[in-house]
């Protein structure tokens, strides 16, 4: 054998060593890289998913809201209406003056009508004969009001029958019916419009459509289509009204739609939002075709640099798995240094490039979050506030028009001062959540201070058909507490317990020595609370209520804690929940304590 050809065959092995060689570290380099793009491409496609569904069940809850307190509104306006008919003694003149009125001041109104026991026609806004009657059915908005089903009218807009119940209307009973032109919730669906094609639609309790925000599909809405079997609603019946649902789905027209649907109670209504599911994922269909893309052209590059430099790329390669291994765990502000001038730079600029879309990602996430989290409070702030506003309201228009009336100016004062109460309370928690109050330190009785406040709350709880009862320790508890915060606390806790307890049950307050700690627990025989909301209870702005800022108990823990005290709570569903608190014994002599008190 020629000695040129064994060095031929040997640089040969060396280059197909080499090759393979880089091929395999090529390979190493990238296996990783292309299992974190397609997690990452997953996380993506779940979070933008997630994220999508949130804001437009958001969107549908939001609506849902504003209709109820619509419709809500003008039945209370008609129950005022119907307040200043009952028991008043008017002349027939008196009440038809009464109704004009009210159609006047409240567009939405179109005719009032007042009936005697047997059906006759007392007074109506309307001159001569009322074309409306009681609704003979509907949705029941408590034990004497009926709302009527919607139905369009000749104008093709959506209008109903309220129809109320009145206790004595001059010498006998009778009733009282509005029809209500509800053109201003065809107003509210059709400003709601989500990306460039997504729309709200208002679905009765039995099916029919009655409200449309794409103006492609009002016909729809004329011609009362039914969508009792559109699978949206039938999952919204079948969840049974437990909250805001989500279904993916194709429509009549074929096209895959992503809808979402909340409940309005208590007209037992559906409010649907209803996108396309290439334009609700479009963001994210996007960054998955850059992502694949990238991660494409990173392999290409790679395994091709890989062949014509062997070993140089090792090190390249070692840097890409490190900062792959550390965004894959999570340290999103890692980033790959490569200072070759080769095609591993650019492979590099893309990871990091990557990386960088991840953490605005990851950040637009946590906006998002933020968003919600503002959302709740929002939300929670329009439940506190528009029903004491709305009443303050209404009550003023109403002392315009009786202000001689001495009775009604109690009345007045008495609403006012109330929701005026309701405003300060949410107020002061807020403040509290921001700022909390500082306590002072006396030595308290909390026998004393608790039977005051058990005391004081007797008659809400009497009012609300639940047994109030204490138990107090036999011996001295005191300790060193603020009786103004700690009052706070017990009413606080006494409050959720009554509203948490059907009339007939038994709320429980007891006061305990137990060692160097004096311990004060509120017991209930309520509907008890979820396990797995029981770690959360104590957090700002989380509530198992349907209403409020949800900061109640929250202040409450901050208030015992600022006592050096502790707090916790226990519950079993349909058994009830017992909240205990732990105060340290007073340290300052009996002497001072009895002079104190």
């Amino acid at each position: 054998m020629a000695p040129g050809s064994s060095g031929r065959r040997t640089g040969f092995e060396l280059k197909r060593i080499a090759s393979r060689f880089a091929l395999l570290l090529a390979a190493a380099g990238i296996l990783p890289l292309v299992l974190y793009g397609a997690v990452s491409i997953f996380s993506l496609r779940d979070a933008t998913r997630r994220s999508v569904i949130s804001g437009n069940e958001n969107v549908a809850r939001r609506v849902a809201e504003q209709i109820g307190l619509y419709v809500q509104t003008n039945v209370d306006i008609l129950k005022s209406v119907g307040g200043n008919l009952e028991e008043t003694n008017l002349e027939r003149w008196q009440q038809d003056r009464i109704l004009k009125t009210a159609v006047l001041d409240f567009p939405e109104f179109r005719e009032i009508t007042l009936y005697d026991a047997a059906g006759g026609q007392l007074a109506s806004s309307r001159v001569g004969k009322s074309g409306v009657r009681f609704p003979q059915s509907g949705t029941p908005f408590g034990s004497n009001i009926i709302l009527s089903p919607i139905d369009i009218d000749s104008d093709f807009l959506p209008r109903a029958v309220v129809g109320i119940k009145l206790s004595h209307v001059g010498r006998s009973s009778g009733s009282l019916v509005g029809e209500i032109s509800l053109e201003e919730m065809w107003r509210m669906v059709d400003r709601i419009k989500v990306g460039e094609q997504g729309y709200a639609l208002v679905v009765a309790s039995g099916g029919a459509l009655i409200a449309h925000g794409n103006p492609d599909e009002k016909p729809r809405v004329a011609r009362g289509d039914n969508l009792k079997d559109q699978p949206l609603v039938q999952l919204v019946h079948a969840e049974q009204n437990k909250g805001p649902v989500s279904l993916e789905f194709a429509s009549d027209r074929g096209i895959q739609m992503l809808g979402v649907a909340a409940p309005l109670e208590p007209l037992g209504w559906t409010v649907m939002v209803e996108q396309p599911r290439s334009e609700a994922y479009a963001v994210a269909d996007r960054l998955t075709r850059q992502l694949v893309m990238i991660i494409g052209l990173a392999l290409l590059v790679t395994v091709t640099v890989g062949y014509f430099f062997g070993r140089s790329f090792i090190r390249p390669i070692f840097e890409l798995m490190r900062g792959t291994a550390a965004v894959g765990g999570g340290r999103l502000t890692e980033r790959v240094k490569i200072t070759s001038k080769d095609e591993f730079k650019q492979l590099g600029d893309a990871f990091n490039s990557m990386a960088d879309k991840l953490v605005e990602l990851t950040e637009d996430v946590r906006k998002k979050e933020r968003q919600a989290m503002f959302g709740r409070m929002a939300a929670g702030l329009v439940h506190d506030l528009s029903h004491p506003v709305q009443n303050i309201g209404n009550s003023c228009k109403l002392i315009v028009r009786v202000f001689d009336d001495p009775e009604y100016r109690q009345t007045f004062t008495r609403t006012i001062d109330r929701e005026i109460d309701t405003l300060k309370r949410v107020l002061d928690d807020l403040r509290n959540v921001a700022r909390p109050a500082p306590v002072e330190r006396f030595p308290l009785d909390m026998n004393r201070a608790v039977a005051d406040i058990v005391e004081s709350m007797r008659g809400y709880a009497d009012e609300s058909g639940i047994g109030l009862e204490s138990k107090f320790s036999s011996e001295p508890v005191i300790v060193e507490g603020d009786a103004f915060a700690l009052g706070r606390v017990y009413r606080n806790l006494i409050t959720n317990a009554i509203q948490a307890t059907q009339a007939g049950g038994r709320v429980t307050v007891a006061t305990a020595r137990a060692g160097a700690m004096v311990e004060v627990s509120v017991s209930d025989t309520g509907s008890g609370i979820p396990q797995e909301r029981l770690a959360a209870i104590f957090d700002d702005f989380v509530t198992t209520k349907k209403r409020g800022l949800g900061l109640g108990l929250a202040i409450t823990k901050r208030i015992v804690e600022q006592l050096d005290g502790t707090i916790a709570v226990s519950s079993e569903m349909g058994k009830g929940t017992t909240f205990t608190m732990r105060f340290p014994v007073a340290a300052r002599p009996m002497a001072v304590v009895a002079a104190a008190g």
